[in-house]
């Protein structure tokens, strides 16, 4: 089935093209608006946006690169399924990050920086139940914040990269976060960033990042067709033991 890919989108003349393209069919991919089986047409998207089929091809090879499109050579490209075990090794990699990050936050205390995340929290708060994606968002937003205020920018744009797989899954997940804990458990991440108690926030976001891994059976189960589950018995998460702080 061809996908609706071509839809009109704005191109900012002024700006890289490719990256603006990645960055639309990535969202879209992410969001479950084009999903596993989709095909989607180099030349399409090239006349829909009224540019050279480059930019294009250079776009749907970075997709390719992150899991999100199999680009089948005289057969077409396809919309790839969710690799259950990408999801894992994604959200194993993101805890190690992050809870470096918290840690790196943790050592010397900004005032500035916890009044921000704290804003954040509250900002977060006040999403509305009916704005699942409003939710996830503030969500990144959050995280984001996190790693901006350790010097970590760059970290989390690498993440941006290697999550894509995990974001699709929270997508299909939409409406069913456990959303006061998860905004709980953020607070906590900040006290104790705030208490510069740095084993603390490292328990305390590596608790949060778990929390996906509790519904992922189920959201498997509820969209078997969104996966690419491996032969033989489902690979289990395997997490480092957390320690320290007062969550262990």
């Amino acid at each position: 089935m061809i996908a609706m890919a071509t839809e009109a989108f704005h191109l900012d003349a002024v700006q890289p093209i490719t990256p603006q393209i990645h960055r639309h069919l990535r969202e879209r991919i992410i969001r479950n608006e084009l999903t596993p089986g989709n095909r989607i047409s180099e030349a399409e998207i090239a006349q829909a946006c009224a540019v050279s089929r480059q930019p294009v091809r250079e776009a749907f090879i970075k997709l390719a690169e992150q899991g999100l499109l199999a680009v089948r050579p005289q057969r077409g490209t396809i919309v790839s399924r969710i690799a259950y075990g990408a999801v894992l090794d994604a959200r194993f990699m993101r805890e190690a990050i992050e809870a470096d990050i918290v840690a790196i936050l943790a050592s010397a205390p900004d005032a500035g920086v916890i009044r921000s995340l704290r804003r954040q929290i509250d900002a977060h708060r006040d999403v509305p139940d009916a704005d699942p994606v409003g939710f996830i968002e503030a969500d990144e937003q959050f995280h984001r914040m996190l790693a901006d205020a350790a010097g970590k920018g760059g970290a989390w744009t690498l993440l941006e990269g290697l999550k894509a797989q995990m974001d699709r899954v929270r997508f299909l997940s939409l409406g069913c976060f456990p959303r006061r804990k998860l905004i709980d458990q953020h607070a906590r991440v900040v006290d104790r960033i705030a208490a510069a108690d740095g084993a603390g926030a490292n328990a305390a976001i590596r608790h949060h990042l778990r929390e996906v891994l509790v519904e992922l059976p189920a959201i498997r189960d509820a969209n078997p067709a969104f996966f690419d589950m491996p032969a033989g018995d489902i690979p289990a998460p395997v997490n480092a033991p957390i320690k320290g702080g007062n969550d262990t």
